[in-house]
């Protein structure tokens, strides 16, 4: 009598909260999905207590396998332990190659629920980033090494206890991909061992998939959909990649920046030269590129190339609105990460993600520290990092990069040049487009399945969540759509101080207990198809 008398509660408590999704917070809202908390999420959280230790011993084993996507051995080897901990759930895994199978396969499996006529599948990548070891501090980056805080902070080495003792939630695990994006890939799997052990049914076919190559740019990820269209057709991918809100909210994304990367490259003399011998008379690559580089953007920040800007889709009202009503915290972000003025002529960060953007990954030419010398290196390199949105392509940003070096009075060929070009040309660039570039991708915020989704996140928190139009980082979104009729959302769980992409990556493991009761409510949300 209780049980029902609660669930018809709670049922009124979630159409209250459908009604009040879009509006401001309250303190009727605060009251309404406590209580979808306290009915939908328990068991979940009851399961993840009763198992913490287990949950984390398989999260280490899996961080402790290499995951550069180049490397074919070790990407291999963590494909085959998620086949591995899906055959032990029951999820009928298969590894999904392309045909020639040189590439990281992705790892599929699937719940069906009898009876269902829908399905959503839920993605996570398993490679993450290349990464210098030397550059980690008291760690390495496939060694998993918990501190009791970040290192920033003074976070000191603490070893998980052997007696069911309860683990600190501000616990941090060092490792690579620990946060992006393996943390995606344990929180899925463990929201279905809490969901199957509750006996908590999905009215949904959920199915998986977990890709090995998104950090290369995901550039055999439509050859694998093409081969498996009826496999991984669906109503809408859900994407367990990135950072929560800055604020620390849990967050629904409908959309992410395309992105693609250039090498440029550009000349001084065939061999190093002495540079007072020669200095103030042979060209220097490095300063060339400098001046080559500060062209693109002017002093606030905005990227000056011709055109680059055009053709940028417009935000409708409903993302507008969502963007206002973000937590404002740009002073408290400058204030963290020490520096006093950003970008953009004033406009906000969450503003300035939803224009396309240039960044320079890195730079090279001769050496620095110990190792510099008094010379004049012979050549100087950078990697750009084009990221575009909703109306801009990829291609064609890439040309006109290009048409802008060329109106900088460089002559651009796609190789090293030859003597010929090098006695002909004063000025010569060498322009590589890496393979893997897609474009933005953006889904309806009032569509029926984007609604169920943003409400089943909110039912796992007491605050309200961020809704984000698109987020800042970019996913293969674009080539999931290009290739299936589908939608795609991004349910991100990761702490934003997660240091992804660099050395010391890390993950609060709150984040990853709040991931997994996430999870869970995505998997059984109901959309009114």
């Amino acid at each position: 009598m209780k049980n029902r008398l609660l669930n018809k509660i709670v049922a009124r408590c979630v159409r209250a909260l459908r009604r009040h999704l879009f509006a401001n917070s309250s303190a009727l809202a605060i009251v309404i999905i406590a209580a979808v908390v306290t009915n939908g999420q328990l068991p979940v959280r009851d399961y993840r207590r009763a198992h913490e230790r287990q949950i984390l011993d398989e999260f280490t084993r899996l961080l402790a396998i290499p995951n550069v996507a180049s490397d074919r051995q070790n990407i291999r080897r963590n494909a085959e332990f998620i086949l591995e901990m899906m055959q032990r759930r029951g999820l009928r895994p298969r590894l999904l190659e392309t045909a020639t199978k040189e590439s990281p396969p992705a790892v599929y499996g699937e719940w069906i629920t009898p009876g269902a006529t829908h399905s959503i599948v839920l993605y996570a990548h398993y490679d993450g980033q290349p990464t210098d070891p030397k550059q980690w501090t008291g760690t390495l980056p496939w060694q998993p090494t918990w501190r009791s805080a970040a290192l920033e902070s003074g976070g000191r080495i603490v070893t998980l206890a052997d007696n069911g003792q309860s683990i600190d939630p501000e616990w941090r695990l060092y490792a690579r991909s620990s946060s992006d994006d393996k943390a995606g890939v344990m929180a899925i799997l463990t929201a279905f061992d809490a969901l199957k052990a509750k006996g908590i049914t999905p009215s949904l076919n959920i199915k998986f998939i977990f890709e090995g190559e998104e950090e290369a740019g995901s550039p055999h990820l439509g050859e694998i959909i093409d081969l498996h269209k009826d496999l991984l057709a669906a109503d809408a991918w859900i994407i367990c990649d990135g950072p929560v809100h800055q604020s620390g909210r849990k967050q629904v994304v409908f959309g992410v920046r395309g992105d693609t990367n250039v090498d440029v490259t550009v000349y001084g003399a065939r061999r190093p030269l002495h540079s007072g011998h020669y200095g103030n008379w042979a060209p220097n690559p490095a300063m060339l590129l400098a001046r080559l580089l500060a062209s693109m953007k002017d002093d606030s920040g905005r990227v000056t190339i011709g055109g680059w800007h055009d053709g940028v889709e417009p935000l409708g009202e409903a993302e507008q609105k969502a963007i206002a009503e973000a937590p404002a915290y740009d002073d408290e972000l400058r204030s963290q990460l020490g520096f006093s003025r950003a970008e953009g002529a004033g406009k906000s960060l969450l503003e300035l993600i939803n224009q396309p953007s240039l960044n320079i990954n890195g730079m090279s030419s001769g050496d620095v520290g110990a190792l510099a010398r008094n010379v004049i290196p012979t050549t100087a390199t950078a990697v750009l990092d084009l990221r575009l949105v909703k109306g801009t392509d990829h291609v064609r940003q890439v040309q006109k990069l290009i048409d802008h070096i060329r109106r900088q009075g460089f002559y651009v060929i796609d190789r090293d040049p030859t003597d010929d070009e090098r006695k002909q040309h004063p000025l010569i660039a060498k322009v590589i487009t890496r393979p893997g570039g897609y474009n933005a991708e953006r889904t309806r915020m009032d569509l029926p399945i984007s609604l169920a989704a943003v409400t089943a996140v909110q039912a796992t928190s007491t605050q309200p969540i961020v809704r984000l139009p698109t987020a800042g980082g970019s996913l293969p979104l674009s080539i999931i759509t290009d290739h299936l009729r589908t939608v795609t959302m991004t349910v991100p769980i990761a702490n934003y101080d997660n240091n992804q992409h660099a050395e010391n990556e890390n993950l609060r493991l709150q984040n990853l207990w709040d991931g997994i009761e996430t999870m869970a409510a995505v998997m059984t949300m109901k959309p009114k198809f």
